[in-house]
């Protein structure tokens, strides 16, 4: 082995090798007294032992007290994943005085006895990464984590309920918040939202006041019409690109008198509203619905006809007079913010239900989507309150199916969560404004909440008639007198084991929640990933809910998995203590896992320029060589993978660590 002869005539290399059995985690499968006999006989190991929990507190403690009495320079812990203790076991090294990076951590849990059957394999799997990461130990280097200074703005992007929390939260606690909206108002889907479950409470009346909070602080910058392009740096140091849309009404100088709107010579409503899902109109200048924040109107320059002829009278410009608010010559600007951290509270899109045509949203003009119903129920929507059909008749029966794009292997596989529990909340509506029979058509119905089974029951007491299966069709196909002019919705009742044909005035269809369509590209941009669904994943589901693998990048709300506006809250405020933790640190150590270029090797070829994907890397005309900023760099390996002289390095994954580790790993088979 040419790689261990160089230590071969070393002797002050000592290592200690600890062997964790996890409960039974790892010792339910791997021999792991086999496993500990085998790394006392390795090159260099002085001291090999097992314990039960090696990151408990006695775990800890032994091995703190064998690096000083037997003088141990290098630490290898063979127990689970790097993820959850590999920062733990570091802290124990520098506890006891050796540099923390001159250890190596062997995952034997998930790598090993999580996904081997066979305990004779599993064991010998295991032997052969101890050899392989003390193998690899031998060339560790010892390392001082980076220091840099934090900036205490904050950006948010989203501004929903979660993005609103978090922002009000940091903004009391004395951060400037960024909070980027694309709509032109914040609320998110809650202020599409009539009453909430299970209080019933007055979504507005709740969300409102929060809304006018944000608005009035004097920590908080709302920049709603705007979308985050472009996000460079590093956690403590990020330089976030904005581009804010033309609203084509100045901010600064609209006083929110609406006389704008009035004036304009479309003097009916007639593009539809998207805030009302098109049930509603709009003028060319609206405001997508009353308590926006801010109070400002936009322009749609594709309706407005200044923008589309240039022959209209501008009587809104008139209107507005002296006050300056109207401004057909805005532009698309783009502004730079310089921040610390960063929350991601992007949001939830709905299930498109044309997907499901079975269900005849689209073919049927009295099939609606449940946010559609939240509309048709709010004060503020098309309808003014009043559940009436595009006839103008109120149903007098209506159907709500349950699971629509949700718990489906054809489209989602997951439990969108809220669906059972607003289903419940619009069924009593419906009763509340129309004494309509309601049915409700359900797979299971899942309230787990505080309260929600209260209100479960309170709906069955109100009338509401529960029929588990799920939904075959929605027809208009008339079989009985009693079904003609009606939806007629088909069904396995798994109660009664019989199919029913229910005619009903009105279909709700409960629709479940997906990631924002454009979710991939957000992940691009802030550097996180996305679970198989879609939804933006966490660093760790238990212990860091709310981090992302990005350094200073955190999660709140359903953009990380569906969720009801108390759990979106409570992550809000997460995120929210998160970044200020971050933020009052005032200086934050990162770890020295940053590339570095042998000048001394490196050719000028550019091959890593162009590769970098944190423009950490430049080229140096004078020199004829790269440079590398490692302010800059994020440990990504691109750099050293792609040099073809090998002059880019990565600290702690440098070619003679990665060449030991292999040849540790073979030597069972060579």
């Amino acid at each position: 082995m040419l790689l261990r002869d160089e230590f071969s005539k070393n002797g002050d290399i000592r290592i200690g090798v600890y062997v964790c059995d996890c409960g039974t985690n790892i010792a339910g499968k791997v021999r792991v007294p086999e496993v500990v006999e085998y790394a006392g006989t390795l090159p260099h190991v002085v001291v090999a032992k097992e314990y039960k929990y090696m990151c408990s507190d006695p775990g800890q403690d032994m091995i703190r007290r064998e690096i000083k009495e037997q003088k141990l320079n290098r630490l290898l812990v063979a127990a689970c994943s790097p993820h959850v203790h590999e920062e733990t076991f570091r802290n124990v090294a520098a506890q006891a005085g050796l540099n923390p990076f001159l250890f190596q951590m062997v995952n034997i849990r998930e790598l090993v006895s999580w996904v081997t059957k066979d305990p004779d394999k599993a064991t010998a799997k295991a032997k052969d990464m101890i050899r392989a990461a003390a193998n690899r130990v031998l060339f560790h280097e010892e390392l001082e984590p980076l220091k840099y200074h934090i900036k205490r703005n904050v950006v948010i992007v989203g501004g929903g309920i979660a993005g609103i929390h978090a922002a009000l939260l940091l903004a009391d606690s004395g951060e400037h918040v960024y909070l980027v909206e694309r709509e032109s108002s914040i609320g998110g889907h809650m202020a599409m939202f009539d009453k909430t479950f299970p209080t019933l409470d007055c979504a507005a009346c709740i969300l409102t006041p929060k809304m006018t909070m944000v608005k009035s602080h004097p920590n908080i910058t709302i920049m709603s019409y705007s979308e985050v392009v472009e996000v460079n740096g590093f956690v403590g140091d990020f330089k976030v690109k904005v581009r804010k849309k033309p609203r084509y009404v100045d901010e600064e100088n609209c006083v929110g008198c609406f006389e704008c709107i009035d004036a304009c010579v479309f003097k009916d409503a007639r593009y539809p509203n998207e805030f009302d899902f098109g049930l509603g109109k709009r003028k060319p200048i609206y405001m997508p619905f009353p308590q926006a924040v801010p109070p400002v109107p936009v322009i749609d320059a594709d309706t407005c006809i200044e923008f589309k002829t240039g022959k209209c009278p501008k009587e809104c410009l008139k209107a507005c007079g002296e006050r300056a608010g109207i401004d057909f010559a805005q532009k698309e600007e783009i502004v730079e913010l310089e921040v610390g951290s960063i929350i991601v509270a992007t949001g939830f899109d709905s299930f498109d239900p044309k997907k499901m045509p079975q269900y005849g949203y689209g073919i049927y003009s009295n099939v609606y989507t449940s946010l559609e119903a939240e509309r048709l129920f709010n004060a503020s929507g098309p309808t003014a309150g009043e559940l009436v059909l595009r006839d103008g008749s109120k149903p007098k029966s209506v159907g709500i199916i349950h699971c629509v794009g949700s718990r489906d292997e054809n489209h989602n596989r997951w439990c969108s969560r809220v669906c059972c529990m607003y289903s419940m909340k619009l069924a009593h509506l419906v009763k509340e404004r129309t004494n309509a029979d309601v049915f409700n058509f359900y797979i299971d119905i899942r309230a787990a909440g505080k309260g929600y089974e209260e209100f479960y029951n309170r709906t069955m007491e109100e009338g509401v008639q529960y029929i588990r299966g799920k939904v075959a069709e929605v027809t208009d196909n008339a079989q009985t007198k009693d079904e003609e002019g009606k939806l007629v919705i088909r069904v396995e009742d798994t109660l009664l084991g019989m199919i029913r044909r229910i005619p009903v005035d009105m279909v709700i269809l409960s629709v479940g929640l997906e990631p924002q369509h454009d979710a991939l590209e957000v992940t691009k941009m802030f550097n996180i990933s996305c679970s198989g669904g879609g939804w933006f994943m966490e660093r760790h589901p238990k212990l860091a809910p709310v981090s992302t693998m990005s350094g200073g990048v955190f999660l709140a709300g359903a953009c990380q998995a569906p969720k009801d506006i108390p759990d979106t809250v409570a992550q809000a405020g997460a995120a929210a203590s998160e970044a200020l933790a971050l933020s009052h640190k005032g200086v934050i150590e990162v770890e020295p896992n940053t590339a570095f270029i042998d000048e001394t090797l490196c050719s000028g070829c550019q091959v890593c320029v162009g590769l970098c994907p944190y423009s950490a890397i430049s080229y140096d005309q004078e020199k004829k060589i790269s440079i590398l900023n490692q302010a800059l760099c994020q440990g990504c390996g691109v750099c050293a993978g792609a040099c073809p002289s090998g002059a880019a390095q990565q600290h702690l994954f440098n070619d003679s660590q990665l060449m030991a580790e292999i040849e540790g790993a073979l030597a069972g088979v060579l």
